[in-house]
């Protein structure tokens, strides 16, 4: 019974951690950028909501249906002013737009916000489902049940909607998209934005769960690329089971043991399969959108 409490405590960890690697995610296999500002984006995302939830004294979830739409416009405009110009410029200019990204977005909620730590209040914070013999967190469900929701969403979007297919035609080949009058630099956009609305729901979610501070981002990004790098890059699926594995791992290992397995797993990947995540050679891109 044990070690089935075990399981479960991992897979409801699990969830949350799927949804700091889908922003990751959509980033490496559309854009092919690693973005540093990644964890800052989610550390964002929670001062968001825990600051509206108490505002407007409402549950923090509630508050997804604001902080989604706005993080969306600003990671899509981040996207169009800054990183696709960056972009063509090569990668290495970009991958340091996303690292003074991430260094103003820290310094700016540390001097808004203060180093204090936060933490979002629900009116099940401290409740829990028993079942049999078993004791479940109900914060840990209704975040599990969150970012399931994503998962389907997301999966639902990029297959069955013309904008997910076009990003998907992007993701597989650039030239063939752009000979089929795909604008990449729009997707782009459409992806940052994406990306920074799982970043804001991961943000809610990490508020739920943990307190925080305005240097957390380094921990959230770390985490996300564990995920993304066992899992495979630009896949929902494998995102969503590299996530549980970890999950898993970590709580069945324990904290500092499971950590530790999960990063020699990610050094011996990049290590022995290098070419499955990183990119061979720079994409070429156009000067001009089509």
């Amino acid at each position: 019974m044990e070690f089935i409490q075990l399981v479960i405590n991992g897979l409801l960890l699990g969830g949350v951690y799927v949804l700091l690697g889908l922003g990751m995610s959509i980033i490496f296999g559309i854009v092919g950028l690693t973005n540093l500002a990644h964890g800052e984006f989610v550390v964002l995302g929670a001062y968001a909501s825990t600051l509206i939830a108490g505002a407007l004294g409402v549950d923090p979830l509630l508050t997804l249906l604001l902080t989604l739409p706005v993080m969306f416009c600003l990671g899509a405009g981040l996207q169009i002013l800054l990183i696709n110009r960056a972009m063509k410029k090569g990668g290495e200019v970009a991958l340091l737009v996303t690292f003074g990204i991430s260094i103003m977005l820290q310094d700016g909620m540390l001097l808004l916000f203060s180093a204090d730590a936060r933490h979002a209040e629900a009116s099940y914070s401290l409740s829990f489902l028993r079942l049999w013999r078993l004791n479940i967190s109900t914060v840990n469900l209704a975040v599990f049940a969150v970012c399931m929701v994503f998962v389907l969403g997301l999966t639902l979007f990029l297959n069955h909607t013309y904008t997910g297919r076009a990003i998907r035609a992007v993701s597989d080949d650039h030239a063939a998209a752009r000979l089929c009058g795909i604008s990449i630099d729009r997707i782009y956009a459409i992806a940052m934005g994406t990306a920074m609305a799982m970043a804001a729901a991961a943000g809610c979610c990490v508020s739920l769960k943990w307190t925080f501070y305005p240097s957390s981002g380094g921990r959230y990004l770390l985490i996300s690329f564990v995920v993304v790098i066992i899992g495979g890059m630009g896949s929902v699926f494998r995102t969503l089971v590299a996530g549980l594995l970890f999950g898993l791992v970590q709580v069945i290992g324990g904290a500092s043991t499971g950590l530790v397995i999960s990063y020699a797993a990610l050094l011996l990947i990049l290590a022995f399969s290098p070419k499955r995540y990183l990119n061979e050679g720079q994409r070429e891109r156009e000067d001009a959108d089509v």
